[in-house]
C-alpha cells in the first residue's frame, strides 16, 4: 500500500481510482465491508483502491472540548487498512484551516484534480467539509458536474447491532471486550513498552510487567485474560487493569503476568489481546485474599486461554507474532 501524507505528495492522477472516505476508527467490520466494496468496483473498472482520511481525528480538532479516545492509534490504523488490500492511502493534515474548506471546493481540488475521482463509496452516515454539508446529496450533485459516480451503503450490522466506531468505544470502555471482538472482527489490543512499577507482584509471587501505551481507548478497570505477543513468541497472561485500591493507589496502570515465563521484559514491546473480562477491580482485606483471588485469576486465564487464540487480521485469521501488521 502506498501512503501519501499529504495532498501534495500525490505527483499524478491514479489511474481509474475508487475512493472512500472516513476517520475510520477502529477499522471495524463496518469499515472494512466498505473497503471490500471499494476493492470490488476497483478490480471490476481495472482501478485502484483509495482510502482518504484525516490526522489528527477531525473532533480532536472541532470539537477539543469532548474527550475523544481513540480506538486504534495511527500506526495502527495504517497497518489495519493495509490488511484490507486497499492500494493508496492519503492521510491529510487535519486543523482548524482545513475544517473551514468547503465541501465542494474539496471535491474539486482533492478528489478530482489531484486524485481523479471515477468512483465514490461512502457510509450511509458519512459527511464531511465545512458544517458536513458534503452529504451524498450535494457528492452525487458535483459528481454529475465532475464527471463521478456515488454509491452510499446502508448500514451494516449484525442482525441486531450497527457496526460504529462509537459501539466499538461503550463496549471496551465498559470492559465487554468479548462483545467488541464481534464489531471488530478482531480481539482488541493494546500496544505497549514494559516499564518499571512498583513491583508489588513479584513479592505476591506473581511478578507483573507494567505497560506505558500511546493508546487513548483502555478497557474498563478490572482482570482480563489475554494473549500477549513478545517478539516471536505468543503468551497467555492475566492483565490487570486499574489504581490497586488494596495498596491505595490513584494511578491507573496496565499490568500483565506472564503465564510460565521467566525474562526480563524492561524496555521491550509487547501487544495484548483482550480475549475476555474476568472480574471487576477489588478491594482485599489484606495480603492472603489478595494472593488468593490472583492465584484464583491466574486459573481462570490459563482455563480460559487454552484454546483460544487472538484474532487481528482483516481475513479474521490468528494473529502470527513472526509476521505482524506493517507498522
Amino acid at each position: 500500500m502506498v501512503i501519501f501524507r499529504s495532498v501534495s505528495e500525490i505527483k499524478g492522477k491514479l489511474r481509474r481510482p475508487v475512493v472512500t472516505i472516513g476517520n475510520f476508527d477502529g477499522v471495524h467490520l463496518g469499515h472494512r465491508e466498505i473497503f471490500r466494496r471499494v476493492r470490488e468496483i476497483a478490480r471490476e473498472i481495472d482501478g485502484v483502491s483509495v482510502v482518504i482520511t484525516f490526522v489528527p481525528h477531525p473532533l480532536k480538532v472541532v470539537a477539543a472540548h469532548r474527550e475523544v479516545r481513540l480506538i486504534t492509534t495511527s500506526q495502527e490504523k495504517d497497518a489495519l487498512i493495509e490488511g484490507s488490500g486497499i492500494d493508496y492511502l492519503l492521510e491529510i493534515p487535519f486543523d482548524q484551516a482545513f475544517a473551514s474548506i468547503p465541501a465542494a471546493e474539496f471535491v474539486q481540488r482533492v478528489l478530482v484534480d489531484a486524485i481523479g475521482l471515477e468512483r465514490l463509496v461512502i457510509g450511509y452516515d458519512y459527511a464531511f467539509g465545512r458544517g458536513r454539508e458534503g452529504d451524498v446529496g450535494l457528492l452525487r450533485e458535483l459528481g454529475t458536474r465532475f464527471g463521478y459516480s456515488v454509491e452510499e451503503l446502508q448500514p451494516i450490522s449484525d442482525g441486531a447491532t450497527v457496526y460504529s466506531s462509537t459501539a466499538v468505544r461503550r463496549l471496551v470502555s465498559a470492559g465487554d471486550v468479548s462483545a467488541a471482538s464481534l464489531l471488530l472482527g478482531r480481539h482488541f489490543s493494546v500496544t505497549g513498552k514494559v516499564v518499571h512499577g512498583h513491583e508489588r507482584g513479584r513479592g505476591l509471587g506473581f511478578p507483573t510487567a507494567n505497560i506505558e501505551t500511546e493508546k487513548d481507548l483502555i478497557p474498563s478497570v478490572g482482570v482480563y485474560a489475554v494473549k500477549v505477543c513478545l517478539g516471536e513468541r505468543l503468551l497467555d497472561g492475566a492483565c490487570n487493569i486499574g489504581p490497586n485500591p488494596t495498596f491505595g493507589n490513584d494511578r491507573l496502570s496496565i499490568e500483565v503476568f506472564l503465564l510460565d515465563f521467566d525474562g526480563d521484559l524492561y524496555g521491550r514491546e509487547i501487544t495484548l489481546f483482550f480475549i475476555e473480562r474476568l472480574r471487576g477491580e477489588k478491594r482485599f482485606a489484606g495480603l492472603d485474599e489478595l494472593k488468593a483471588a490472583i492465584a484464583s485469576d491466574v486459573e481462570r486465564c490459563r482455563e480460559i486461554l487454552r484454546l483460544a487464540r487472538p484474532v487481528a487480521s482483516e481475513s479474521g485469521g490468528d494473529w502470527d507474532c513472526m509476521a505482524p501488521a506493517k507498522r
